[in-house]
C-alpha cells in the first residue's frame, strides 16, 4: 500500500489517469508501460526498499538519524569554517522555494531577480579579489583551483607540462589537482615557497592565501619570477582574509580562486558550497563555467543575462573548456546577499573580530612557551607541541572544540565569525596555557595590508536594516519565474516538486553545522544516511556500489570515466582510451571524455534518433584494440526508449569496452528497468533531478556515481586519504549537506511509489505528446509511437514557412504564465517537454491549451493577418509597461499582448523586461554591477 505521500507528489490522481490514458490509447498504467518498455530490459520485480511511510514519520527518523552528528565548535579549518546566516537570508533564500525552486536562468527575461543576485557575486568576487571578470560560481574550492590550473595551461605559452603549487595548499585541493591533472597528462609538483625555488620551466603556480598552516606570505616577487617564465599564476584566496590583505590582483595575479562558504553558507559536512573563480582581463573569454552578464532590451532597456559560455559544452562538445554546465546558484546567492546585508564595513567587522582571536590565541600560547611556526597569520595558528598534538587535540575535543591535528608534532587552530572568548578560553586551556593573553602587536606585515575600497557599489551599501534586506529579496523574487508559480516542462531537467518535508532537514543544526573533517565518532548520523541512501540507490539502479562524492552531474561522469580508466590500467590496458559518444549526446559527456584521458569519436543517429547499430559496427570495428567505453544517455536524449541498448551494450563488451549509461533521464526507469542489469557497468544519476535536490536557480545539484562490482575499487576516495583513489570533490561526500533531500523522497515514496511516479511521468509526456502530435509535430518515438518521460515537438517546418522561430514560441509562452520548454536541444528548432509526474491534469491542460492558442497566433502569421515582423510571437514578451504605454502601434490588441487566451488576469506573471539582445551583450562586455543611471528612464 502506498504512503499517504505519494498522492502528494505526484499531481495526477486515478480518475486523471483514466481520462490521460484513454487519450494516449491504454486501458492503465501497466498496460502503458509494457507497451513503451522494452522487454529486453524490463524489470517486473519489486525494489527492495523499505515501505514507504508518511512525512510525519520520516520527519522522525531523521530526527533520529541527526541526533547520532554531534554539533562542536568547527576550529580546523581548511576552507571550512563557522559561520552565522543571516536568519533573513536562511528564511528568504534558502528556505524559500521561490528561490530553490527556479532553473538554470536559460530564459533571462524571466530571471531577471537571481541573475541581478548573481551579478552581485561576481561584483563581490572581482571586488575583493582585485580582478576584472569572475563567474557565477564554481563547485566548491577544490573545483574551481582545478578549473584554474586547465585554464592556465590553455592560456599559457609555455609548452611545459609542469604545474608549480604551493606545498602550503589545503590537501583536499591538491588530491582533486592530481586527479584532473594526471588524465591530461599535466605533472604537479609541490614547491615549498620557503625553501625551494621554483621550477625550470612550468606553465602554471598555485598559491593558496592564506596557507594551509595559516601563513600569510608576500608574493610579489614570486608572480614576477613566474611571469617571466611565461607562466600563468593563481591564488587561492580566502575572501574574508582579503577585507584585510592586499588584493591578489594588485600584484598582478591571473586568476583568484576559492570558495564562499564562510559568507554565511553553513558548513553541511562539505557543501553545498558555492566556489568562485576569477580572471585578469585578456582571460574572460577563456573562464569556464557561467558568466552573467549585462545587455539591453527591445526597449533599449538595462537587462541581465548569461554571457559567452552559456551551454558552451553543448556546441564545443570535445573541444569545450570544461565540463561544468552547472553551478552552486542558491549557495552564490546566500553569499553575495550576505555580502549585500552586512557591506564592506560590516565584512571587515567580522575579519578584524576573527583576526582578532586569532591573535589573542596565538598571544596565549606564546606567553605559555608554546611555538607557533608562522609569524604573519589571519585566521589559523599552528602551533608546535612535540609529541602532544593528539592529546591536546583530545582535551579540546572534550570540551566540544575540535582543533586540526596536522601530524604528532603541530596542531593548527582556525578562528571564524562564530569564535567567542570562551572558544579561545578552551582552546589555551587544551595546551596548558591558563591565561589568555591581549592580542597584542599587528601581525600583517605592512606590505600585505588592504588599501583600496572594496564593494563601493550602491547596492552593498544600501539593504543593512532586516526591513530592507527583506523587501530587497522579495522585489527579487518576483522578478523570477520558479515552480512555486507554475508548470517548468524542461525537457531532460525534470523539474518536479521538491516536497517541504524533503527540504526540513537540511538546516537543522545536526546537519548544517557540521564540519566535513569533524571527527567520525561525531558523524555517525551522517555516515548511516549516506550508506543507507547508496544503498537505496545502488538497488534502484541494479549496481553494486555507490559514491556520492560527485557534487554535479558533471562531476560524476568524470568520476565514471576515470573508473573505467582505472579499471583498464589495473588491467594493463591502458592503451584503451577511444570513447564512443552519439552525436545526440548531451555536450558534457564529450568534454568529460576529454577530461578522463580519452578520445572522442561521435556514432551516428538513424533518422529515428537512436544509435545507428550499423554505424556502431564500424567504430567498433576501427577501434576495437583501443575501445574503452561509450557512453550513451537511456532513454535517450530524444525522450525515447531505444530497443537495441541491451544489443549496443553487448556489442561493446564484446569489443572490450565499458558501457557508461548517463543517468540524465533515471526518472523513466525507476521501478521498471536498471542500468546496472540490461548491460551497463557505469552510471551518474542527478539527485537534482530524479531524486527531488532542487535546481536551487542552476545548482545546487548531487551526481552520484554508481558501478558495477569489477569497477568498485575505482570509485573515488575521501580526498584526505586518497591514497591510490582519485577524488572529484573537496568532501568525501561532496555536497552531503542536502542528500536528506533524496533520502527523504526515497523513504517517503517506498517501492511502489517511485514505480508510480515513473509510470506517471511517462503518462504525462505521452498525453501531452497525443493532445500535440496534430498542431506540432512529434519528432521521434519509439515502441508503439509512445515516448518516454518528454517529447520533442518540431517547430522546423513551421519556422520555414513563416518565419515564427522557436525562440518566439519559447518567449510566447512567458505571456501565457509558462516557462519554456528546453529549446533546440538535441535537435535545433525544436522544444522539448518533459511535464514530470507533479502536474495534475488541469497544469498539463492548461499548457496544451498555451501551446494550442499559440499555433493560431502562428496561423495568423502565416496568413497575413499579423505581419512577420509585428505580431505577439516576434513581440513577446509583453511587460506591463509595454501593455500599458500611452502609444501602441501594433495590429494586435493590448488583450492579445498581455491577457492571451486561458491567462488568469488575477494571477497574471508579468515579465520584468521585453527580450534581450545577448548578441549586444556580447560585444559589449559588463559582468559587474552597473552603476545606478544606467537603469534611469
Amino acid at each position: 500500500m502506498s504512503s499517504p505521500f505519494v498522492s502528494r507528489h505526484i499531481g495526477s490522481d486515478s480518475d486523471e489517469h483514466t481520462h490521460m490514458l484513454k487519450v494516449v490509447g491504454h486501458n492503465s498504467l501497466d498496460e502503458l508501460m509494457d507497451a513503451a518498455i522494452p522487454e529486453s530490459i524490463r524489470f517486473h520485480g519489486e525494489l527492495d526498499l523499505p515501505a514507504g511511510i508518511s512525512e510525519e514519520e520520516a520527519i522522525a527518523e531523521l530526527r533520529v538519524i541527526a541526533s547520532r552528528n554531534t554539533v562542536a565548535t568547527p576550529m580546523i579549518g581548511l576552507g571550512y569554517y563557522g559561520t552565522h546566516t543571516p536568519a533573513v537570508i536562511k528564511r528568504n533564500v534558502l528556505e524559500s522555494p521561490a528561490w530553490y525552486t527556479a532553473y538554470t536562468p536559460y530564459q533571462p527575461e524571466i530571471s531577471q531577480g537571481r541573475l541581478e543576485a548573481l551579478l552581485n557575486f561576481q561584483t563581490m568576487v572581482t571586488d575583493l579579489t582585485g580582478l576584472t571578470t569572475a563567474n557565477a560560481s564554481m563547485l566548491d574550492e577544490a573545483t574551481a583551483v582545478a578549473e584554474a590550473m586547465t585554464l592556465a595551461r590553455r592560456a599559457s605559452k609555455v609548452k611545459s607540462l609542469v604545474y608549480a603549487v604551493d606545498a602550503d595548499t589545503l590537501p583536499q585541493t591538491l588530491a582533486v589537482l592530481r586527479t584532473r591533472a594526471e588524465p591530461l597528462g599535466l605533472q604537479v609538483v609541490l614547491v615549498d615557497l620557503d625553501t625551494e625555488e621554483l621550477p625550470e620551466e612550468f606553465f602554471g603556480l598555485h598559491l593558496q592565501y592564506p596557507g594551509a598552516s595559516g601563513a600569510i606570505r608576500d608574493h610579489q616577487a614570486l608572480v614576477e619570477a613566474a611571469h617571466a617564465k611565461g607562466a600563468l599564476v593563481t591564488v587561492a584566496a580566502d575572501l574574508l582574509a582579503l577585507t584585510l590583505l592586499r588584493a591578489p590582483g594588485e600584484v598582478g595575479v591571473d586568476i583568484a580562486a576559492g570558495t564562499t562558504q564562510r559568507f554565511g553558507v553553513p558548513l553541511g559536512f562539505g557543501g553545498p558550497h558555492a566556489g568562485y573563480l576569477a580572471v585578469r582581463a585578456g582571460l574572460e573569454r577563456s573562464l569556464p563555467g557561467r558568466l552573467v552578464g549585462v545587455s539591453k532590451d527591445a526597449d533599449g532597456a538595462p537587462a541581465y543575462r548569461l554571457a559567452l559560455q552559456t551551454r558552451e559544452q553543448h556546441i564545443r562538445r570535445e573541444k569545450a573548456t570544461s565540463n561544468i554546465c552547472t553551478a552552486q546558484v542558491l549557495l552564490a546567492v546566500m553569499a553575495g546577499m550576505y555580502a549585500v546585508y552586512h557591506g564592506p564595513a560590516g565584512l571587515r567587522a567580522i575579519a578584524e573580530r576573527t583576526h582578532g582571536q586569532a591573535k589573542k590565541i596565538a598571544a596565549g600560547l606564546a606567553a605559555a612557551g608554546v611555538e607557533i611556526t608562522q609569524a604573519a597569520f589571519f585566521d589559523t595558528v599552528t602551533a608546535r607541541v612535540p609529541g602532544k598534538a593528539a592529546a591536546i587535540v583530545a582535551a579540546a575535543a572534550t570540551q566540544n572544540v575540535d582543533l586540526r591535528l596536522v601530524d604528532a608534532d603541530h596542531v593548527s587552530i582556525s578562528t571564524d565569525e562564530t569564535t567567542t572568548s570562551a572558544h579561545v578560553a578552551t582552546v589555551l586551556q587544551a595546551f596548558g596555557a591558563t591565561k589568555t593573553e591581549k592580542s597584542g602587536e599587528a601581525v600583517i606585515p605592512a606590505a600585505l595590508n588592504r588599501t583600496t575600497d572594496y564593494l563601493t557599489h550602491p547596492v552593498f551599501n544600501t539593504h543593512h536594516s532586516e526591513t530592507a534586506m527583506l523587501r530587497y529579496l522579495r522585489k527579487l523574487s518576483d522578478r523570477d519565474y520558479a515552480l512555486d508559480r507554475g508548470m517548468i516542462p524542461l525537457g531532460s531537467c525534470t523539474m518536479k516538486l521538491n516536497a517541504t518535508t524533503e527540504m526540513e532537514a537540511v538546516t537543522w543544526p545536526e546537519f548544517a553545522n557540521i564540519h566535513p573533517y569533524a571527527p567520525k565518532s561525531q558523524t555517525q548520523g551522517y555516515e548511516d544516511l549516506v550508506a543507507q541512501l547508496e544503498a537505496w540507490l545502488a538497488e534502484i539502479t541494479g549496481y553494486d556500489a555507490v559514491s556520492v562524492q560527485p557534487n554535479a552531474g558533471s562531476q560524476g561522469e568524470l568520476a565514471g570515466l576515470l573508473a573505467i580508466r582505472g579499471y583498464h590500467r589495473d588491467r594493463g590496458e591502458s592503451h584503451r582510451d577511444v570513447c564512443l559518444i552519439p552525436s545526440s549526446a548531451h555536450g558534457t559527456n564529450a568534454a568529460s571524455a576529454v577530461m578522463a584521458g580519452m578520445r572522442v569519436v561521435v556514432v551516428a543517429c538513424d533518422a529515428d534518433g537512436n544509435v545507428d547499430l550499423t554505424d556502431l559496427d564500424a567504430k567498433i570495428e576501427k577501434h576495437r584494440e583501443n575501445l574503452s567505453a561509450i557512453m550513451v544517455t537511456y532513454p535517450s536524449t530524444h525522450g525515447v526508449y531505444e530497443t537495441s541498448i541491451a544489443e549496443l551494450c553487448g556489442k561493446v563488451h564484446d569489443a572490450g569496452g565499458q558501457v557508461y549509461v548517463d543517468g540524465a533521464n533515471l526518472n523513466a526507469l525507476v521501478g521498471f528497468a536498471k542500468p546496472g542489469k540490461f548491460g551497463a557497468d557505469v552510471s551518474h544519476l542527478n539527485l537534482h533531478k530524479t531524486f527531488c535536490i532542487p535546481h536551487g536557480g542552476g545548482g545546487p545539484g548531487v551526481g552520484p556515481v554508481a558501478v558495477r562490482e569489477h569497477l568498485a575499487a575505482f570509485l573515488p576516495g575521501d580526498p584526505l586519504e586518497t591514497g591510490d583513489h582519485h577524488a572529484v570533490s573537496a568532501a568525501a561526500h561532496g555536497s552531503a549537506g542536502i542528500l536528506p533531500i533524496s533520502w527523504a523522497y526515497v523513504r517517503m515514496m517506498g517501492p511502489d511509489g517511485l514505480a508510480a511516479a515513473t509510470a506517471a511521468a511517462v503518462l504525462s509526456a505521452n498525453y501531452v505528446a497525443a493532445r500535440l502530435r496534430d498542431h506540432y509535430p512529434v519528432l521521434y518515438a519509439g515502441n508503439n509511437g509512445l515516448v518516454a518521460h518528454e517529447c520533442i515537438l518540431d517547430l522546423r517546418p513551421i519556422t520555414k514557412a513563416t518565419g515564427v522561430s522557436v525562440d518566439d514560441v519559447a518567449k510566447r509562452l512567458i505571456d501565457y504564465g509558462f516557462h519554456a520548454p528546453t529549446m533546440s536541444f538535441p535537435v535545433a528548432g525544436t522544444l522539448m517537454v518533459e511535464p514530470t509526474e507533479s502536474e495534475d491534469l488541469a497544469e498539463l491542460d492548461r499548457f496544451i491549451a498555451a501551446m494550442i492558442s499559440i499555433k493560431g497566433e502562428i496561423d495568423q502569421v502565416a496568413s497575413g493577418v499579423w505581419p512577420k515582423d509585428d505580431n505577439p510571437l516576434s513581440n513577446a514578451p509583453h511587460t506591463a509597461s509595454a501593455v500599458s504605454a500611452d502609444e501602441w502601434a501594433h495590429p494586435y490588441p493590448r488583450s492579445v499582448a498581455g491577457f492571451p487566451e486561458g491567462v488568469d488576469r488575477t494571477a497574471k506573471y508579468w515579465p520584468p523586461v521585453r527580450r534581450i539582445d545577448g548578441a549586444f551583450g556580447d560585444r559589449n562586455l559588463v559582468c559587474s554591477c552597473p552603476s545606478p543611471e544606467a537603469f534611469e528612464d
